[in-house]
């Protein structure tokens, strides 16, 4: 006897661009405003608590905050897909090398 198992196709292949868009750019979206508010919030208590030296501080220091976290996402999306791609391509022996070695990935 025969079953029949019905898979449920990717939403990525199946839904309309505009949709999927606004599917997963929404959401990105509010975090960003959520993460801009409270840098906002953060600035107006320590110019309340510490003053304009805490204010400075932190404004030098963002920066080099966002681009550390660009870095570190850039690597960790690249070393997702990479791993992905192999793990699709079922090269195991590519996604066990990259999974160990980072240097594997450029």
């Amino acid at each position: 006897m025969e079953q029949t198992i019905v898979e449920k196709g990717s939403p990525f292949a199946t839904e309309p661009i505009g949709k999927l868009i606004a599917r997963f750019a929404i959401p990105s979206v509010i975090a960003l405003l959520v993460n801009s508010l409270y840098n906002i919030v953060d600035q107006i208590f320590i110019g309340w608590g510490v003053g304009y030296l805490g204010n400075g501080a932190t404004n030098i220091v963002f920066p080099i905050t966002i681009i550390a976290l660009a870095l570190s996402m850039m690597i960790g999306n690249g070393g997702a897909a990479y791993l992905s791609l192999k793990l699709g391509e079922s090269d195991q022996a590519a996604a066990k090398k990259a999974w160990a070695t980072p240097s594997a990935w450029w």
